[in-house]
């Protein structure tokens, strides 16, 4: 998910800290795009596929063999869930198995940090954030795919990384809110 947003930002961060980066995604999802305007491609090793495409996902992660992994790709728009719910659930829940499950394949010290929302709380119209402890949930096809999201997270991190004192993976979930910035 390194050509949205949020990913070119994170793009532009790591670049700053000296990282070597390497980025999938399936497309540049804006026009005007950040990814695109900040020459962003000249920084990353662009990786374009489907994240619901387990063998490739799992192919390049193997190649790479990457210290870290940021976990953004999804299909972000509440509104675009309507349309098309099952691109959504593939996409948001799908997607984060197959990193979870490259991870899990993969031999090699890595932490993987997975990017969910703060839509995969049952939202409650409240004036502060939700908590760990607030309910998942949505009622609109994005914030319950993201809660979905979450419980595969949860899942993966109880069956395979947490009791597994063994492991050379470490994973953690993080949710963003939304953010102002179109491209």
């Amino acid at each position: 998910g390194h050509t949205g947003f949020k990913g070119s930002w994170l793009t532009i961060w790591l670049n700053l800290l000296g990282a070597e980066l390497y980025g999938l995604s399936n497309n540049v999802p804006t026009k005007p795009s950040l990814f695109k305007e900040a020459k962003l491609d000249n920084l990353i090793e662009n990786n374009i596929v489907d994240i619901r495409d387990l063998n490739k996902v799992n192919s390049i992660i193997n190649n790479i063999k990457p210290d870290f992994i940021f976990h953004l790709a999804a299909q972000p728009l509440v509104s675009f869930s309507y349309l098309n719910p099952a691109l959504t659930w593939e996409t948001n829940v799908m997607g984060t198995v197959n990193i979870l499950e490259s991870l899990r394949k993969l031999n090699k010290n890595c932490i993987g940090i997975i990017i969910t929302s703060d839509k995969c709380y049952e939202n409650q119209e409240w004036e502060w954030g939700y908590r760990e402890s607030d309910r998942l949930g949505g009622g609109d096809p994005y914030s319950a795919s993201k809660g979905s999201a979450e419980l595969v997270f949860k899942s993966y991190f109880e069956s395979f990384f947490s009791k597994n004192e063994f492991s050379q993976i470490r994973i953690a979930s993080a949710r963003a809110g939304n953010v102002i910035g179109g491209g």
